[in-house]
């Protein structure tokens, strides 16, 4: 399975299954869902970022590529199921909705997970390069026990 496609699939599912719970939420309680949509929000922005993260940290090939497409697959996925969703489980929501569903709201999912993925990668990245910088400096350290001889070796190409 393609890295983007799976990226995707999992944030608009994740996605719709928050924004039907918030509405659910907004439904039952009117008067005390500002908490709640910060937490879920908040919720929703770790994943993204904490996923790119860990796929910079594991030098996932293509990573900014494939969040790219992702954003773009979970932000009209989300819509719709999110669409579904609310129909199903809170207020009998129509097809009417879906048109500013998979407009506005799925630009707002999609820049939802590319921004914090963004972040993520730029995040592993800085976490790698840190860690290499730390094995170069055991190294280092190795090294340093060691006496010097005559300067590095280098090798020369035989004819």
């Amino acid at each position: 399975m393609r890295t983007w496609l799976l990226r995707g699939v999992v944030m608009a599912v994740v996605h719709a299954v928050a924004e039907t719970a918030r509405a659910d939420f907004g439904v039952h309680h009117p008067t005390s869902r500002t908490l709640f949509e910060a937490l879920v929000l908040g919720g929703l922005v770790g994943v993204a970022a904490v996923w790119g993260a860990i796929d910079r940290w594991r030098d996932v090939e293509d990573a900014g590529r494939a969040w790219v497409i992702a954003s773009l697959v979970a932000g009209w996925g989300a819509a719709v199921l999110a669409v579904i969703g609310k129909s199903v489980f809170v207020d009998q929501t129509g097809v009417a909705d879906l048109g500013g569903a998979l407009t506005g709201g799925a630009a707002f999912t999609a820049l939802l997970v590319l921004i914090p993925a963004a972040v993520g990668l730029a995040a592993g990245y800085w976490i790698r390069s840190s860690r290499q910088g730390d094995d170069a400096d055991d190294l280092d350290e190795d090294e340093a026990d060691e006496p010097q001889r005559g300067g590095p070796v280098k090798s020369r190409p035989r004819p």
